[in-house]
């Protein structure tokens, strides 16, 4: 799929060379990664892992494959134990790498079967040391995993209709999708025959395995935040046209890291076939015109910053080969959509929400419920993008038994605010990145808030949540959390250098979507989290207005109420 009309009215032939766009008609590689992507496409390194690398071991990898076209495969080297996080910046990554990889298992749409869950436990506790974590993009992600063992595990997983193909990378990752798509009364469409179409034409295809950067993809139909529409690439929303009926709103741009950007509608309503055409078309024009020079300027976020969204649907369109259809927006929702809790489905059954603490569970959890899911008549699952698990199709008979038993595992349906609103990233346990600890940290500050502000009880009646972040990349999505916390080393009253967060206050995504305030010069060491949350938390109970919820009352509260 190519353009040349709209798209080369973009910028002038020195612009674009200067940003090393493809449409400029130069595609000289301008920094390391584009180097080893222009030599072969990355997903070509999976024949040399099952062919050499996992008979001959991790000394066999050469560093191209290793940091680089592994990712395409799902595969990073993981952090070595005992280095701390004030090293993190001033370590080249050998020095940080241990000989052991993350395995990202992708599921997209998040719908898993029982039968695909038990196996991805089986996996963790054979070659992974039991270790598994529900990501915030509907992922699972295995640690401890021996270069030896990539191509049993990759068998396993294809056996079931799972894979890893693409799961990080310059790439289309994961698509997010609704985890209530096909089962909840109130959704507007089923995104569901998109999400797979996108996965089956697209995923693996070398058209777009070299994309500036990586690119991550949402549909829902409902109309709640369940997908985090505004912090994608690309997202389809469910709304209605008032002439055409049910499709989708489409939205790109969106990213967080340290340049936060929501994203932008273009107007266009899509119709639900229309999607993965659509879908290729604005991913073309990312390929060919975003920038490549600099990778800390590659997101799609940068290139409709530029343009502006007339000029980019302008483009799209040219693609396409057609004009997009004008359709309305859907009126923005409160509601983060974790889907926590027990819900009636469309089709009188019910499906129960749970939550571990900050997306932390096991192989043998995992495997748990598998077989809890099934003993009440379950053979479905969904992973949300909130670290969060569903269980489908449950008759009403079977509920009480469900969430008892699901409690039991350590998966809570009817958890304290605390719990159910807390996200961490993996943290300075496994990731190359991170400066702080990041999951234990949470589990201890909802044990501890749950124990300091267990008197608020039905006073606390709107979701705070809270975001726990181990460097400045953002992957728990701090600048869109009521408490978010970007970790970083601080320096004590005595002047100790210790972990600790830069404090975000405020941000939102649905209604009132926004970034949190960062308070000035106010930071917090990991000890004082529980601490301060509950302060926060008691200052906002006391001085908000009625109905208003915590972002709003953050925006306009005094510094001196927020530190």
């Amino acid at each position: 799929m190519t353009s040349t009309t709209a798209a080369t009215r973009s910028a002038s032939p020195a612009h674009r060379q200067q940003h090393g766009q493809w449409a400029a008609g130069d595609r000289t590689p301008l920094n390391a990664n584009e180097r080893f992507k222009a030599e072969e496409d990355p997903l070509n390194v999976r024949l040399r892992i099952t062919e050499t690398y996992s008979r001959n071991g991790f000394d066999s990898i050469p560093s191209d494959d290793l940091h680089g076209r592994f990712r395409w495969w799902g595969l990073y080297t993981q952090r070595r134990p005992g280095i701390e996080g004030g090293r993190t910046a001033s370590l080249e990554p050998h020095e940080l790498e241990d000989r052991y990889f993350m395995l990202r298992v992708r599921v997209d749409g998040g719908a898993l079967t029982t039968d695909q869950l038990r196996v991805v436990g089986e996996l963790s506790s054979t070659y992974a040391r039991d270790t598994a974590d529900l990501t915030d993009r509907q992922n699972v992600q295995l640690h401890w995993v021996r270069i030896e063992d990539v191509p049993a595990i990759w068998e396993r997983l294809e056996a079931v209709g799972l894979q890893t193909a693409e799961a990080c990378g310059d790439c289309p990752r994961v698509v997010l999708g609704s985890p209530v798509a096909g089962v909840h009364a109130d959704e507007i469409v089923d995104p569901t025959p998109a999400i797979e179409e996108i996965t089956r034409r697209y995923v693996g295809n070398p058209d777009f395995s070299n994309l500036p950067r990586k690119y991550k993809t949402a549909l829902t139909g409902m109309p709640v935040s369940d997908v985090v529409h505004e912090i994608n690439d690309i997202a389809f929303t469910g709304v209605v046209h008032p002439e055409h009926g049910p499709g989708f709103d489409l939205w790109v741009g969106g990213g967080l890291s340290t340049n936060p950007r929501l994203a932008e509608r273009l107007g266009a309503w899509v119709p639900l076939d229309d999607v993965p055409d659509v879908w290729a078309a604005v991913t073309s024009v990312f390929r060919d015109h975003g920038y490549r020079r600099l990778r800390n300027k590659a997101r799609l976020k940068f290139l409709l910053a530029d343009w502006g969204v007339e000029r980019f649907r302008e483009v799209v369109e040219d693609y396409l080969g057609r004009p997009l259809l004008d359709g309305p927006a859907a009126p923005p929702s409160a509601d983060p959509g974790d889907h926590v809790g027990v819900h009636r489905q469309r089709d009188g059954r019910f499906f129960v929400g749970a939550t571990p603490v900050a997306g932390r569970v096991s192989g043998t959890l995992l495997r748990e419920l598998a077989d809890l899911a099934e003993r009440h008549g379950s053979r479905r699952v969904r992973l949300t993008p909130h670290q969060k698990v569903l269980v489908l199709d449950v008759a009403e008979s079977e509920i009480d038994s469900l969430v008892s038993a699901l409690d039991a595992l350590g998966l809570q349906a009817r958890p304290s605010p605390f719990r159910r609103y807390t996200l961490a990233c993996t943290g300075i346990e496994f990731c190359k990145l991170a400066i702080v600890e990041t999951k234990q940290t949470a589990a201890r500050a909802v044990a501890e808030l749950e124990r300091r502000l267990a008197d608020v009880g039905p006073e606390l009646d709107t979701p705070i949540t809270l975001n726990v972040n181990g460097c400045p990349n953002s992957c728990a999505r701090v600048q869109v959390a009521d408490i978010g916390l970007k970790g970083q080393i601080v320096t004590t009253d005595d002047g100790a250098q210790t972990p600790g967060f830069q404090v975000h206050l405020g941000g939102a995504l649905g209604l009132d979507a926004g970034f949190g305030r960062k308070v000035r010069g106010h930071k917090v060491t990991a000890d004082e989290l529980p601490e301060y949350v509950e302060r926060v938390v008691r200052r906002y109970l006391a001085g908000r207005e009625p109905g208003e919820r915590f972002a709003q009352w953050a925006v306009r509260a005094d510094e001196e109420e927020l530190g």
